[in-house]
């Protein structure tokens, strides 16, 4: 979805407060017949959410309290969020690593059974097509999640590619795990909260790692992972189970783990420095522009068989024209596509996220410049709304990261 969700929030609590509020809710709420609903839907607005068209569902901007207390609440407690929007499936068969192996960067056979990574799927021109999450769940099964705006072309590119795979001989099936639906337990309370909801011992279950257990009672796939730059989970519950376990966590919780919608979900996702595809990697960006370098497998950057090998293997040698950067600013919040200019007024590139963070109380961007002017400490101009502003960039992440892995 293009622009800042965090935006587009503050700008519905803002019209809705106003007092035209059916022509608002006209604009923002138009087509609900069209839209697909999770099976959380009646229950995100019994609990006050607002919800809004996104990537062909109708999910939660944000609940009764706003963005910006949201956002801070993850951090200091927990969030819980309904990410059922977004496509898990399962690739099978005896030939499910090398089949994967031909469409993303990562070193997938050298994942240990239980383990995953993030990765991104990648055009014939080294483009990102979407970055995911993969799991190895044995050697023969691979567990993947992608990003509800990219499921169709995500689904028609693997299909395309299996089915050649296969008339070769490949052994290789999929599954799409419709049938599930996906929470994400993000903050410090994830974890003993959760803990009283599951036999198994989550101490053992570090950063990026999966486990199947049953939780509340309904046998669930639990990754250690998230999209806040905290400790926490996302866990794939069987849909007749969902209503029940969001209610369990909340409750277990005593009031301190928030339901919690998109709009603090992208200000915490900026704050962790990480990509919103769409907005800060597209079909015509690498992973290397991208500053996702550390995702090439090592084995990879060595024989390369992955679409667009030629390019990354190139620009990883010689080094990218482009570079993924943070930015503080002055002034108003930069936007996706404001300009970024030296300190002579020439382009050097463009802002593809940015907003006020909730959690630093200042301004806060990434976006692409060129290379050579990507060093932390560089001084740069930030159009907004066709005025200047001094910028500066800053390594990310802005907030810092506390994934739970071994000491």
């Amino acid at each position: 979805m293009r622009g800042s969700l965090w935006h587009l929030g503050q700008s519905i609590t803002r019209r809705v407060a106003q007092a035209d509020k059916k022509a608002a809710a006209r604009r923002f709420f138009a087509s609900e017949a069209d839209l697909k609903k999770t099976v959380l839907y009646d229950f995100h607005v019994a609990h006050g959410g607002k919800m809004v068209p996104f990537a062909g569902w109708s999910m939660p901007i944000q609940y009764k309290d706003s963005i910006m207390d949201s956002t801070v609440n993850c951090r200091q407690n927990g969030s819980l969020f309904d990410v059922s929007h977004m496509c898990g499936l399962s690739l099978k068969g005896k030939d499910c690593v090398p089949f994967l192996e031909k469409l993303v960067i990562a070193d997938v056979a050298g994942l240990a059974p239980g383990t995953g990574t993030l990765t991104v799927f990648t055009n014939e021109k080294g483009g990102a097509i979407d970055d995911s999450v993969i799991t190895k769940v044995k050697d023969d099964h691979i567990y993947l999640v992608v990003n509800a705006g990219c499921r169709d072309k995500d689904l028609a590119h693997i299909e395309e590619h299996m089915k050649a795979f296969k008339s070769k001989g490949g052994d290789v099936s999929w599954h799409i795990h419709d049938e599930r639906s996906l929470l994400a337990l993000q903050g410090p309370l994830a974890a003993p909260v959760l803990q009283h909801l599951t036999k198994e011992d989550l101490s053992k279950l570090y950063f990026g790692e999966f486990r199947i257990m049953y939780i509340n009672g309904a046998l669930c796939f639990l990754t250690r992972t998230g999209y806040t730059g905290e400790d926490g989970f996302e866990i794939s519950v069987p849909s007749e189970n969902a209503v029940d376990l969001a209610k369990a966590i909340l409750e277990k919780s005593g009031g301190k783990v928030r339901l919690t919608g998109l709009g603090a979900r992208d200000s915490l996702r900026l704050e962790a420095g990480l990509c919103l595809y769409g907005n800060d990697m597209e079909q015509h960006i690498t992973p290397v522009e991208a500053g996702l370098t550390w995702a090439i497998g090592k084995r990879r950057r060595a024989e390369g068989g992955f679409l667009g090998a030629e390019v990354i293997l190139k620009q990883l040698e010689e080094g990218p024209s482009i570079r993924r950067v943070g930015f503080t600013s002055n002034g108003p919040p930069p936007r996706s596509h404001s300009e970024i200019q030296d300190e002579k007024g020439n382009n050097i590139g463009e802002i593809t996220s940015g907003g006020f963070s909730p959690c630093l109380k200042k301004n806060i961007a990434m976006g692409y410049v060129k290379s050579g002017l990507h060093k932390a400490g560089t001084k740069a101009e930030i159009l907004v709304r066709g005025k200047a502003y001094d910028g500066v960039v800053t390594k990310m992440p802005f907030v810092p990261t506390k994934y739970y892995k071994p000491s």
